[in-house]
């Protein structure tokens, strides 16, 4: 990205920002793009334009079907402890996968593409329900095809990502991931990435949970040449000026992932499986299975719970039983995370916690609200009378 765009098409970038209906997005884009000098230092920003104007095409398309009653809408809501998306090209077993983890009626075909809308099932993993999505296998140069499979990526809890050991796995993993990332989707968390939240006031302040390498000062700068002077920006990892600025354009989202690499039985080369456990990184569990034999698949709930970092912690009443249904929440959840997501009055009038569980010392336990809290952790509230 660069911070040294001409004034005229920083403008035309506003009237991108501002502008209401998917036709006057493609518009003002057009406009911008026309603005932008081409040239390597902009070579990003002008994939990023392209492919926008692409979506927004196809957008306009999928609107005028539903209006036509032709179109389905590609939201699917959440269900369960976590919504995962399962993704990869096409013959990879996904359809196979999803019959067997989740006993949902699925087509299973020798036929490429044969899955050309989401299927959902539910996977069981102890006692929670964990939500696995099939989406339509990538085609990385048909933008429209990748569509519904993109923004359900987008809009998940995390990703898995299965490949066929009897293919070119090493490859088809760095096209993948390629794929993802053009998309604006790592699995991998970067160096560092920017949330910019809109606001109507309250000027621009900067949020760090990591380390900015820039004044502060440059970046409100930054964001006062783009007409944007009130928003929130979140900081996390270590992020320059070129990352802040490149958030201003893309909506980059972290989806921690695992690889599935299914039809394990049919693998060619134990070489290139171990050739490719040293490039996987260290963050992204690898799950070996195959739908035949029935190899790895009580695997794949455990991997998903433990690469969502999402903890099962459990409610009682002062003279009650614990609930068995499990509130979920994240690694590092403390006790005010449990008042809150009971009820705002359970946390102005919090009094003390009890807990039974990993985290707690002995049963029983009296803490406070910054107490931290473990999987499996039973949580009782008191508030004062």
């Amino acid at each position: 990205m660069v911070t040294n765009l001409p004034a005229e098409a920083k403008a035309k970038f506003v009237k991108y920002m501002e502008a209401k209906t998917p036709e006057e997005k493609l518009k003002a884009l057009q406009e911008f793009f026309a603005a932008v000098p081409k040239h390597k230092g902009t070579e990003n920003l002008v994939r990023w334009i392209r492919k926008r104007m692409s979506e927004l095409r196809e957008e306009i398309k999928e609107r005028d079907r539903k209006k036509s009653g032709s179109g389905i809408s590609i939201f699917i809501e959440k269900e369960g402890a976590a919504q995962i998306v399962i993704i990869g090209f096409t013959k990879a077993g996904k359809s196979a996968l999803l019959k067997a983890l989740t006993s949902v009626n699925v087509t299973v075909s020798d036929i490429p593409y044969t899955t050309k809308m989401p299927v959902v099932g539910m996977l069981r993993y102890e006692d929670i329900q964990l939500q696995l999505i099939e989406v339509p296998s990538i085609i990385p140069a048909v933008s429209a095809w990748n569509t519904k499979s993109i923004s359900l990526a987008r809009n998940s809890d995390g990703l898995a990502i299965v490949l066929d050991a009897s293919r070119d796995f090493i490859n088809e993993f760095k096209e993948i991931n390629s794929f993802l990332n053009e998309h604006g989707i790592y699995i991998v968390k970067p160096r560092g990435y920017i949330e910019i939240e809109r606001k109507h006031d309250g000027g621009i302040r900067i949020v760090n949970y990591g380390k900015l390498l820039c004044p502060e000062s440059n970046v409100v700068k930054l964001m006062n040449s783009y007409r944007i002077y009130n928003a929130v920006i979140k900081v996390y990892g270590e992020a320059d000026l070129d990352e802040i600025e490149r958030a201003i354009y893309e909506n980059i989202v972290y989806k921690p992932a695992i690889v599935i690499l299914n039809k394990i039985d049919l693998l060619k080369s134990q070489d290139m499986l171990d050739k490719f456990k040293q490039i996987l990184p260290l963050e992204i569990p690898l799950v070996m299975t195959s739908t035949l034999s029935g190899v790895g698949l009580n695997d794949i709930g455990y991997s998903i719970f433990q690469t969502l970092k999402i903890i099962r912690i459990y409610t009682k009443p002062p003279t009650g039983k614990p609930s068995s249904k499990p509130l979920i929440l994240r690694k590092g959840a403390t006790v005010l995370d449990v008042a809150k997501a009971i009820h705002r009055e359970f946390v102005e009038k919090f009094s003390y916690a009890r807990i039974w569980g990993p985290s707690a010392k002995y049963p029983g336990q009296k803490v406070g609200l910054d107490h931290v809290l473990e999987d499996k952790d039973i949580v009782e509230i008191n508030i004062k009378k």
